[in-house]
């Protein structure tokens, strides 16, 4: 009797098991299934603009795809779009907000990490975490009701006239403040991560805690700082409304003047989607397709650069042990 009531647990155990193995399968094929859907249909809604002809004020025409890739003005009449200008508007804003973020971020969590009291520590990594939540929108309101007077009040300083405050400097300033919870959090966790010998050693040969924290521990945690920064450019490369709301979304041209109007990738898509219809409609999945493309591509990067940092570091430890 023992044996088969032993048997017979054994049996619902695994029968259990399977149950649960298949629906985390079933679930897992959902969403595979569902990322293939939304990227099979903005790849056909995406490239359709370049093959289909609408009807203009000159004709049926389609849309060149040269002058999308290379041009350097969003709209001619009557079927020429450009987004080359604006790729290059959107890598500048992304790149500026990590300049500012990426430090900020860097040295508030090892302010939280090794330096606040553990009180203070709890207090500001609640905080971060609460920044990290807030939705886009309100950052957007922050940015038009606040950080826009500032550029402006910033820019009569110097003598120069904005747009109302609208502008690449507050798309900037909006954007790292945005990021900053995402790249704190997980840059909290690395160095918290830290093998706390590494630090013992350091500071019984001597080191200082300034130099134990920036040479040790920091080194010992960039591999994980590098993943918040990979997961930083994500959001800044993907955010729109906030962005939409204090860019200005110039018509053409690079901007690289702080005080001046610029445009990116998702503020494109964003305005006026729900008043364009035909070509100017279709266009915007292209641009998706194209935002698309360069999160792939910039991820891909970032990851083989990671990967390569993590190479290096463990070649040179081996060497260290054959050495010694």
């Amino acid at each position: 009797m023992e044996k088969d009531n032993k048997l017979k647990r054994i049996e619902h155990k695994t029968l259990i098991d399977k149950m649960v193995k298949y629906a985390f399968l079933s679930i897992c094929v959902f969403c595979s299934l569902c990322v293939v859907f939304i990227a099979l249909f903005i790849f056909i809604k995406g490239i359709t603009p370049f093959f289909k002809k609408y009807e203009t004020s000159v004709g049926l025409k389609s849309v060149n795809f040269f002058k999308f890739i290379f041009g350097g003005t969003w709209f001619k009449s009557p079927n020429i779009y450009g987004a080359g200008y604006i790729v290059i508007n959107t890598l500048i804003v992304v790149i500026l907000s990590l300049l500012i973020s990426v430090p900020l971020s860097v040295l508030t969590a090892l302010f939280v990490v090794r330096i606040a009291p553990k009180k203070l520590s709890m207090i500001l990594s609640i905080v971060i975490e609460l920044l990290s939540g807030i939705p886009s929108i309100i950052y957007g309101l922050f940015g038009l009701g606040v950080l826009t007077k500032f550029v402006e009040g910033l820019g009569s300083i110097f003598g120069i006239q904005t747009a109302g405050g609208i502008s690449l400097l507050a798309t900037v300033l909006v954007l790292s403040i945005m990021i900053l919870p995402t790249i704190t959090t997980i840059a909290i966790t690395s160095i918290s991560s830290v093998n706390n010998s590494l630090i013992l050693g350091s500071l019984a040969l001597g080191a200082s805690p300034t130099q134990t924290n920036f040479k040790v521990v920091l080194i010992g945690a960039k591999s994980g700082i590098f993943s918040g920064i990979i997961l930083g450019i994500g959001r800044a490369l993907g955010e729109a409304t906030a962005i939409t709301m204090v860019c200005g979304n110039s018509g053409s041209g690079i901007s690289l003047n702080p005080f001046d109007i610029t445009r990116t990738l998702t503020s494109t898509m964003l305005q006026g989607i729900h008043e364009s219809s035909g070509m100017d409609y279709d266009i915007r999945f292209s641009i998706g397709l194209l935002l698309i493309v360069i999160i792939i591509v910039t991820n891909l990067s970032l990851n083989l650069i990671k990967n390569r940092i993590g190479n290096n570091d463990g070649n040179k430890k081996k060497n260290k042990r054959s050495a010694s």
